[in-house]
């Protein structure tokens, strides 16, 4: 009898989640984000050594400085990790604000490269892509603070509307027509899963198409890009010469591609291989086997954000997680749809791949977020379940370790009492 207590005992601590857990992160996100990053290394090197050596004299100056950004995009996913994201929501509004500030200095300052103003400090940081992760996180905080009054115009569309316009109207000034198209869908995105009234979802969208219209039709790059796109549907010989490049890399790349290092239209004339072509790259060199082997990870990215969306704590969590999660993978789908001409052409990163900084720091620091939701949700999880179990020692223990000392007395409660 006391045999067989002894192995009940044993067998209900071996699957607590404190065993299952003892790493404190999502060990699916984490491999899939490590595989992203050697993968995107690898071919962010291979893209770019010519290019490099062509600009700067030098093969490996690209690379080097990409590896300084990866790991300062390292110590802030550990940073935002290990940092409650509910703080998040007294910086949100700090956050917007020198984000505003940053996207007014670009126009100020006018520091032109490749015929767009974009970026500041000699061209090392670029306002507009840190804009996209302070969207995600501002609309959150907001939208989970007017949760219950959506439905109302004057509280729901109206003030999002206003708050998209501000941040999307700075960015398409720089022109960044596709990081200004990529703001309003994270608007809209976010606005219909905290809840909001479809009808107010459907106005949204028909205003955005409408100004997106005018727009395209007024800029002189937008209406072109579309003429493109258009021609390129009705007739893929008539493409514009980006994408005529790109299919001239995946035909060459076959079902297993040609081999990392050994693509040749890198050299031949094909657009920033570094950056907006680096999926023209990928697919040469690694063919269709490696290009849908990228579709896979990034699909594995977004469910198990997803996953960690529906078991965050509270609704601020999950809107978070879903917006960031749903933010860089549909980042990666633009660029590689618009590398097959699928979409117009846009300026869009490929998250974790293609050369840039502010990119990949933006998109390691919204890693983090996501890994810190998920520690948090396991840690309420674990306690639940550990009350349950009557291990009111062990609960304490796991509780004061992942709030920072603070005691709960919810451990010493008792079943009825609860």
């Amino acid at each position: 009898m006391g045999d067989e207590i002894m192995i009940k005992t044993n067998n209900r601590r071996s699957n607590s989640p404190r065993s299952s857990q003892y790493l404190g992160i999502d060990v699916p996100l984490l491999l899939v984000t490590i595989t992203l990053m050697i993968f995107g290394m690898l071919m962010m090197y291979s893209a770019s050594w010519d290019f490099s050596w062509w600009i700067y004299d030098s093969p490996t100056k690209i690379f080097t400085r990409q590896l300084a950004w990866l790991g300062i995009g390292i110590v802030a996913a550990i940073t935002a990790a290990r940092m409650d994201y509910h703080h998040w929501r007294r910086l949100a509004v700090p956050a917007m604000v020198a984000t505003i500030g940053g996207l007014l200095a670009v126009l100020v300052i006018n520091e032109s490269r490749h015929g767009a103003t974009r970026t500041v400090f000699e061209g090392s940081f670029m306002p507009s892509e840190a804009a996209k992760l302070v969207t995600v996180i501002y609309l959150s905080v907001w939208l989970y603070s007017k949760r219950n009054q959506l439905s109302k115009v004057k509280f729901g569309l109206l003030p999002l509307a206003l708050m998209i316009g501000l941040i999307g109207g700075l960015i398409m000034a720089q022109p960044d027509l596709s990081a200004a198209a990529t703001i309003v869908f994270l608007g809209g995105m976010l606005f219909f899963l905290a809840g909001g009234d479809l009808r107010q979802i459907a106005m949204l969208l028909i205003v955005a198409v409408l100004f997106g219209w005018v727009v395209v039709q007024i800029h002189p790059t937008g209406s072109k890009r579309i003429a493109d796109y258009l021609e390129g549907i009705r007739d893929p010989t008539q493409a514009s010469y980006h994408v005529l490049r790109s299919f001239e890399a995946f035909i060459k790349g076959g079902f297993f591609g040609v081999g990392i290092g050994l693509a040749d239209t890198k050299y031949t004339g094909l657009p920033v291989p570094p950056t907006d072509s680096i999926f023209a790259v990928i697919g040469e060199e690694t063919g269709l086997v490696g290009t849908l082997g990228l579709l896979v990870l990034f699909g594995l990215f977004v469910w198990r954000g997803l996953i960690i969306a529906r078991r965050a704590p509270d609704t601020f969590g999950a809107l978070l997680a879903a917006g960031l999660s749903l933010w860089i993978v549909v980042e990666a789908f633009i660029n590689m749809a618009v590398m097959i001409g699928l979409l117009p052409f846009a300026g869009n990163a490929l998250p974790f791949m293609s050369a840039g900084g502010s990119n990949l720091v933006v998109t390691m620091t919204a890693v983090g977020i996501l890994m810190n939701i998920a520690r948090l949700s396991r840690d309420e999880e674990s306690a639940e379940l550990i009350y349950k179990n009557g291990r009111n020692e062990d609960a304490a223990y796991d509780l004061r370790r992942s709030k920072r000392g603070r005691r709960i007395s919810r451990s010493r409660r008792t079943a009825g009492a609860r």
